[in-house]
């Protein structure tokens, strides 16, 4: 009779054994395509999200870097503007200056004649 009841007892977790791996099979081929189609679902809303961050970030980005570029360019244009305002005085002081210096030049020069020229005393 033992040895009735080990053989029942291994027919019984035979048993137990094979139905728990089909009930478990069958289970996994159930949920396996609503999984994956979750997880496919997932992974496109995060690209998506990602996606839309970038983007933004990019924007974002963009922006900046074109603000930046035209302050820098109007303080570039201003620079410009009163670097050629200077320069233009410049010539027009050394333009005067040399007025003043042919002047003194001639002033000079009709001195000069004159210390030459005996005078008639």
């Amino acid at each position: 009779m033992n040895e009735q009841a080990n053989q029942s007892r291994d027919y019984r977790f035979v048993t137990g054994l094979v139905l728990g791996g089909l009930v478990g099979a069958g289970l996994t081929m159930m949920l396996a395509p609503r999984a994956a189609a979750e997880i496919k679902e997932r992974a496109v809303g995060s690209a998506k999200n990602l996606g839309g961050t970038v983007s933004e970030r990019y924007r974002d980005a963009r922006l900046r870097v074109t603000g930046a570029v035209d302050g820098l360019t109007r303080k570039g244009r201003w620079v410009r503007e009163g670097v050629s305002d200077v320069v233009v005085r410049g010539a027009q002081e050394v333009e005067r200056g040399a007025q003043k210096v042919e002047r003194a030049a001639q002033e000079v020069e009709r001195h000069a004649t004159d210390a030459r020229t005996p005078k008639a005393v």
